[in-house]
């Protein structure tokens, strides 16, 4: 059933080539170059390819079901179990809100320095903190219009970005270190840390199960495209920070555009998605007025707290919602159970625990292929194997 919130798989499309294209994903690139371009890039693929697949997935379920995010996660944990899943969701959302404002806002100020002589990054944040809002007031819906504008020009900026970045150097490793298996979770991260937000997208959409497959993979190009700005700014330029190459390179209006149309869109879908998932636990307060007090928390901790490295945040984004999507998948695709109308379904729950402590375990380990593959897998075999034994059980019992 399609609300007054319906989208297009165009829509779709752009929404997700927003959410792709970030400061966040272009500093997360730019982590990964002491391994060098070759070896960085496809670290990158692996990692996006590993990342996307549950997200996809994910996105399918809230296709199928016409449901929302968190409203998904109740045929596997119920409704208690949810709500569970969706405080930590907002939580993270919030965060990620404030990550991305910060980093937008600091950006901005380091340009604008340049030509007024003041850097003032509360400033900025602000004015980005306004223009979120404002984007919550256009709504999904309407946004598409709006989005076909902004998208292009953010597409046309980031082409000649790309040209700045990768016009001469050579496949050389900066000062660092990091293992492969490292940089393939840190491609993984970021589309998993999508994945409790995806089908509040997908669900509502007209054509529900074209958008899932189309949205994945334009943020799987989009996203891939900019950790190869950061890689490949790091190492053919030796500066990760993106605003100071913008400067260099004399983009001067361009890129104060680049960065604060890319924040906007990204962090949008943060606190829309946070207002969807606070109406899982609560319907007393709407999710456009969530969304905004979201925009506005996550603002103020741009602006007052200090937010500087978010590695160990995506890792613990990682280290919750794989095991939980891997539990659903289990349950949906492979068991075809539903425990939608259960109040607290004990056994998955516990799977989930099993499944975040064996990814914080291998955290310690290294492994070519990160920590979010062999724990999916690790997951999946447990829930499946799990699941047949309580058919197993119940049937002798009948």
């Amino acid at each position: 059933m399609k609300d007054s919130e319906g989208t297009t798989v165009f829509s779709s499309a752009l929404i997700w080539f927003g959410a792709s294209v970030s400061i966040a994903e272009i500093l997360t690139g730019s982590l990964i170059a002491p391994l060098g371009f070759s070896r960085g890039a496809a670290a990158i693929v692996i990692g996006h390819i590993i990342g996307c697949i549950p997200l996809y997935l994910a996105g399918l379920i809230g296709s199928e079901t016409g449901r929302s995010a968190m409203e998904t996660v109740k045929i596997s944990f119920g409704q208690k179990g949810s709500i569970f899943f969706s405080v930590l969701n907002v939580t993270q959302l919030v965060g990620w809100t404030a990550v991305m404002i910060i980093g937008g806002g600091r950006a901005v100020a380091l340009i604008a320095e340049k030509y007024t002589g003041v850097y003032n990054s509360s400033f900025w944040c602000a004015v980005i903190g306004l223009l979120v809002i404002l984007w919550i007031e256009i709504g999904i819906k309407n946004l598409s219009k709006v989005n076909s504008i902004t998208m292009t020009a953010l597409f046309l900026l980031t082409v000649l970005l790309s040209f700045i970045v990768f016009k001469g150097g050579s496949d050389s490793m900066t000062p660092g270190s990091i293992s492969f298996g490292s940089a393939v979770e840190l491609s993984a991260a970021m589309p998993l840390s999508w994945l409790p937000l995806i089908s509040d997208y997908t669900h509502n959409s007209a054509n529900p199960r074209r958008a899932a497959w189309v949205s994945v993979l334009v943020y799987f190009a989009g996203s891939t495209w900019m950790y190869m700005i950061g890689l490949g700014a790091s190492i053919f330029t030796g500066e990760s920070d993106i605003a100071r190459i913008m400067m260099s390179a004399g983009l001067g209006i361009a890129a104060v555009l680049i960065i604060v149309i890319s924040t906007v869109t990204t962090t949008f879908l943060d606190v829309y998605s946070a207002g969807v998932s606070f109406s899982s636990i609560t319907d007393r307060i709407g999710s456009k007025a969530t969304a905004v007090a979201a925009c506005i928390a996550g603002t103020a901790l741009a602006v007052f707290t200090p937010i500087e490295q978010y590695e160990n945040f995506l890792f613990l984004i990682g280290s919750v919602f794989a095991p939980m999507i891997s539990i659903l998948i289990t349950d949906f695709f492979i068991l075809k159970k539903d425990h939608f109308y259960e109040s607290l379904n004990m056994a998955n729950f516990v799977l989930w625990v099993i499944g975040f402590l064996i990814y914080r375990g291998l955290m310690a380990v290294e492994t070519v292929f990160g920590n979010t593959l062999p724990v999916m897998a690790a997951v999946i075999i447990l829930a499946a194997a799990a699941g047949k034994a309580r058919n197993i059980l119940s049937g002798n019992r009948n």
